[in-house]
C-alpha cells in the first residue's frame, strides 16, 4: 500500500456498483467493499477505515444507520452517503446531526465522485497530521515539563548542598534541626541530640598542605562522618571546618556512643592528599533533649557549642555530652 493512500470502504447492495467503483478508485485509494451494513461493520471492526462511502437504501440497516454505527465505533472515519432524490430529506437530517461529511446524489458523476472522495482523503490526512502534531506537542510539553522538574530538583539540591563536601549546607541542616525539634514537640516521648564537630588544628593542616590539602581533608572528613552515622541521622557543614549532626531518637547514652564512634573512626582513618596520609582528629560537643523536655534550636545549639568548647579546651580529640535544660530548669 502506498503510504499516501487512504483506506476506503464502499458499501452497496447492487452487485454491479462495487466492482465498477473499485476499478475506478483503486489507483487513488486502498479499496475495501461490502454488500451490506452488517458486512461493512465486520470490515470496520477488523481494520482501520479512513473513509466510508455507503448507499442509503439497502436491505436491513440503512446507510444512515450504518454511518451512525461507524461514528460510534470509529469516530475518525470520514462518512459519506450516496442517496437518491427520494431519500434526500433523510440525508439532510443525517448531515445536520453531524453523522455525514458529504452526500452524493444518485446517479453520481465520475468527476464529482472523485473530487468528493479526494477532498475527504485530504480532510482525513489533515486531521491525521493535526493529531500527530498534537501528540508530538504533548510529548514535547511533557518532556519540557520533566526537564523543568528535573532542573528544579537540581537547583533545590544545589541550594541545600555544600559545594565542597556535598553535605547539607548550613541553611539546610538548620532547617532539618528545626523540623526535628518541631516533630519532637509533637511527640514528647522522643529524645533528640544535636552535635557540633570541629576538625582539630585545622589551621596547621592548611599551613602544611595549603588550602587544596585542607579542602581534601574536609571532603574526606565529610565522608567519614556520613559512614559513622545511622540512616536516620543528618549531617551538614555549617562553616569552615565545623559540622553539625542531628540525631533523632537519641538519648544521653546514645549520644555518647555516636560521638565516640565518630571520634574513633576519624582518628583511625587517615585522609590522603597526593599520596600522603594526613592524620585528623575531631572534637565534639553534643546537646541532648531527653524525652519530655521541650527544646529550642538556638538554645540547643548554644549548649552544643559550649560542650564543644569544653572538649577543645580539655585536650581535643574527645567529646563532651550535655543534657539540655530549659532556662527555667537551670540551676
Amino acid at each position: 500500500m502506498t503510504p499516501s493512500k487512504c483506506s476506503l470502504l464502499l458499501v452497496d447492495d447492487e452487485p454491479y456498483i462495487l466492482p465498477t467503483l473499485q476499478a475506478l478508485l483503486v489507483n487513488d485509494f486502498e479499496v475495501e467493499t461490502a454488500a451490506s451494513a452488517e458486512a461493512a461493520q465486520g470490515v470496520v471492526g477488523s481494520r482501520q477505515i479512513d473513509i466510508i462511502l455507503t448507499d442509503q437504501k439497502m436491505p436491513g440497516r440503512t446507510g444512515i444507520e450504518l454511518l451512525e454505527w461507524v461514528k460510534a465505533h470509529s469516530p475518525r472515519t470520514i462518512r459519506l452517503l450516496m442517496t437518491g432524490y427520494a431519500e434526500l430529506e433523510d440525508a439532510v437530517e443525517a448531515i445536520n446531526r453531524g453523522h455525514v461529511y458529504y452526500y452524493l446524489l444518485k446517479p453520481w458523476r465520475i468527476e464529482e465522485l472523485l473530487q468528493v472522495l479526494r477532498n475527504a482523503a485530504e480532510k482525513f490526512q489533515l486531521e491525521r497530521s493535526r493529531d500527530h502534531l498534537l501528540e508530538e506537542l504533548k510529548r514535547l510539553n511533557q518532556e519540557l515539563e520533566d526537564r523543568v522538574k528535573q532542573r528544579t530538583r537540581e537547583l533545590e539540591t544545589l541550594a541545600m548542598t555544600d559545594p565542597l563536601t556535598g553535605l547539607l549546607n548550613r541553611r539546610a541542616i538548620d532547617n532539618v534541626a528545626t523540623s526535628e525539634l518541631k516533630r519532637q514537640a509533637r511527640y514528647p516521648g522522643s529524645p533528640l541530640a544535636i552535635g557540633l564537630i570541629d576538625a582539630d588544628n585545622f589551621r596547621e593542616i592548611n599551613r602544611c598542605y595549603l588550602h587544596t590539602g585542607g579542602d581534601e581533608v574536609l571532603r574526606g572528613l565529610a565522608k567519614l562522618l556520613v559512614t559513622s552515622l545511622r540512616s536516620v541521622d543528618f549531617v551538614g557543614r555549617v562553616g569552615g571546618e565545623e559540622f553539625l549532626v542531628v540525631a533523632p531518637e537519641t538519648h544521653f547514652q546514645g549520644a555518647g556512643v555516636l560521638a565516640e564512634r565518630i571520634r574513633a573512626t576519624v582518628e583511625c582513618t587517615p585522609i590522603y592528599f597526593r599520596e600522603q596520609a594526613i592524620p585528623v582528629t575531631v572534637s565534639l560537643g553534643f546537646a541532648v533533649a531527653e524525652s519530655g523536655i521541650g527544646s529550642d534550636y538556638e538554645q540547643m545549639r548554644h549548649v552544643a557549642a559550649a560542650a564543644l568548647n569544653e572538649a577543645k579546651a580539655t585536650g581535643r580529640n574527645r567529646f563532651v555530652i550535655r543534657s539540655f535544660r530549659k532556662p527555667s530548669d537551670a540551676a
